[in-house]
């Protein structure tokens, strides 16, 4: 309130010396000066709308979320559309891409976040250790997610070894030769390790840990680019490498900028993609500097709103798993009317 008071009387002392001249004509000055002076009052209300609005918008600047299972603030209805949402923190846009002649279809979400918090996880139970298990849209409302899609299921197989994390939690930090790992910084950066000896894996976590605080991490892959590199080899883990299936990815193409990729498949719908295809649709035609491949097929599942998108386009049949990625809105609904 001290803040506005200020504000508000430097900006009538402005006024006031603006309006001076014409109050006191002297003569030459009123002729000499007045068209200059009269430039200045006719910018005087710019100058008050960069004075005021700027300690408006510190005052409603969108604020970093916890780093723990809070959900994110709740989004406002009225700033989605059936393929977007947008307000002072985050930004989110649909686009469809058809390819009829090679019976393709894209569903590629782009998303820009204000603050690294944005960018979250969250699981079905009540706790990480919790093998409750829910479909994406259930978690998606749980926490307020303005944009969500399916984990990694890291419950799934309880033994198995793999490197996790969920909002700053470790869950497992088992290195894994046989997969890749997909960490999440405090800053919001990707940074994918590659399959390869315990080791070495070890040593690349070791080095980012060194520098950075590891927010989310998942086990499940493959990579498709990393550092802005097109990742082609052949990865016997991954289901069908070669074939047509639906499929699912997440990339980031730039500071606090990333992409959500659906690949559509099966039903007649569409044929789906290779894993090599989505590797290099990620990277030639979104330009992503890192991205990673999520479960596909009937788990590949994206919700906006009230919206929901399949991989396998049969939205009448969620899978039911135990964790999510999702952004969320800092934006405080009191100020929505505002």
């Amino acid at each position: 309130m001290k803040k506005k008071v200020c504000i508000l009387l430097c900006a009538l002392t402005v006024i006031m010396l603006l309006a001076l001249p014409f109050a006191v004509p002297t003569g030459s000055m009123l002729y000499d000066y007045q068209d200059q002076w009269m430039d200045w009052a006719w910018n005087s209300e710019a100058l008050l709308r960069l004075l005021i609005p700027t300690a408006h918008a510190e005052e409603e600047a969108p604020a970093a979320l916890p780093i723990d299972f809070t959900p994110g603030m709740q989004p406002n209805p009225a700033a989605y559309t059936e393929t977007s949402y947008e307000d002072s923190s985050i930004s989110v846009r649909i686009e469809h891409i058809v390819d009829e002649a090679k019976n393709l279809s894209w569903r590629i979400a782009y998303i820009q976040i204000q603050d690294a918090s944005q960018l979250r996880t969250g699981v079905a139970g009540n706790s990480i250790k919790s093998e409750r298990t829910g479909v994406v849209p259930s978690m998606a409302e749980k926490y307020n997610a303005v944009i969500a899609i399916n984990g990694d299921y890291y419950i799934n197989d309880t033994q198995k070894k793999s490197f996790e994390y969920r909002m700053g939690q470790k869950i497992r930090s088992l290195c894994n030769a046989n997969k890749d790992i997909l960490i999440i910084d405090e800053n919001g950066d990707f940074h994918i390790i590659l399959m390869q000896n315990k080791k070495a894996q070890a040593a690349e976590i070791a080095a980012i840990e060194a520098e950075h605080q590891i927010i989310n991490a998942f086990t499940f892959g493959p990579a498709l680019v990393k550092d802005g590199d097109l990742v082609d080899r052949d990865v016997k883990y991954d289901f069908n490498r070669t074939g047509n299936e639906p499929r699912m990815a997440i990339g980031q193409i730039g500071p606090l900028s990333y992409v959500l990729v659906i690949a559509e498949g099966r039903g007649g719908y569409a044929d789906g993609v290779t894993q090599q295809e989505l590797a290099q649709f990620v990277y030639d035609e979104i330009g992503c500097l890192q991205a990673y491949n999520l479960d596909g097929g009937n788990s590949g599942t994206m919700v906006l709103g009230e919206t929901v998108y399949k991989a396998d386009h049969n939205t009448g049949k969620l899978r039911d798993m135990n964790d999510c990625i999702y952004f969320a809105t800092t934006v405080d609904p009191a100020s929505w009317s505002n």
